[in-house]
């Protein structure tokens, strides 16, 4: 089963997630992940992704189905959570005719629903490990030694695009280009809305584990 986990930045898909890896076995693709890595190399595609993300603004689509495709066709992975892509309508018809190719699609798409006010507030303080890519919240979910991972011990980090004048930027950015993938996918009948409100992130882990029966 291969599933898509849609919301504004600060939502809570990266813990949803985290989730579903450890415990439904499902692989994570996340762009931002592979862009991060790609800029950490300072390779020719991660030199172009540095200079949309330091503005805050959204890699071009013709940059992020690269990386993307390459995926799919060199990992030929079932039971896929994409997080942080599609970002844009152009993106997932894409993403449908990748997946066409290798005999697959999407099964279920979780649009994971929060109000702007409580994203700001979860993002202004969030902290990442940039070894395990697994994140905290000093208020709801902090780490059990301050500034440290729990799993790996690694120091965290602030990320650069988690900025309170770049977040408002990428919530803006959101509402123009992904919240129409909810239409989208919608009409095609995959859609599944799940409240995630609330600073317990295993109440919409459990509606998840619920619509994947």
């Amino acid at each position: 089963m291969n599933i898509i986990l849609l919301g504004a930045p600060g939502s809570g898909k990266g813990t949803q997630a985290e989730k579903l890896v450890t415990n439904q076995g499902f692989i994570q693709f996340s762009t931002g992940d592979v862009m991060r890595k790609e800029i950490e190399e300072n390779t020719v595609l991660g030199k172009e992704c540095k200079k949309y993300i330091d503005q805050g603004n959204l890699v071009p689509d013709v940059l992020v189905n690269q990386m993307v495709e390459s995926y799919l066709v060199n990992t030929r992975s079932d039971n896929l959570i994409f997080d942080g892509y599609p970002r844009t309508l152009a993106q997932a018809k894409a993403l449908d005719e990748m997946l066409k190719k290798l005999g697959k699609g999407i099964d279920k798409v979780f649009y994971i629903q929060v109000s702007d006010e409580v994203i700001i507030d979860r993002i202004s303080n969030r902290l990442v490990c940039p070894m395990c890519k697994r994140s905290y919240n000093l208020v709801g979910r902090p780490p059990k030694t301050p500034g440290i991972c729990d799993y790996d011990g690694t120091k965290l980090v602030r990320r650069s695009d988690d900025e309170p004048a770049k977040v408002i930027i990428r919530l803006k950015e959101y509402e123009k280009n992904t919240k129409p993938l909810v239409e989208y996918y919608h009409s095609i009948e995959k859609v599944i809305k799940i409240p995630g409100h609330d600073s317990d992130a295993n109440v919409a882990y459990q509606q998840i584990l619920e619509s994947l029966k």
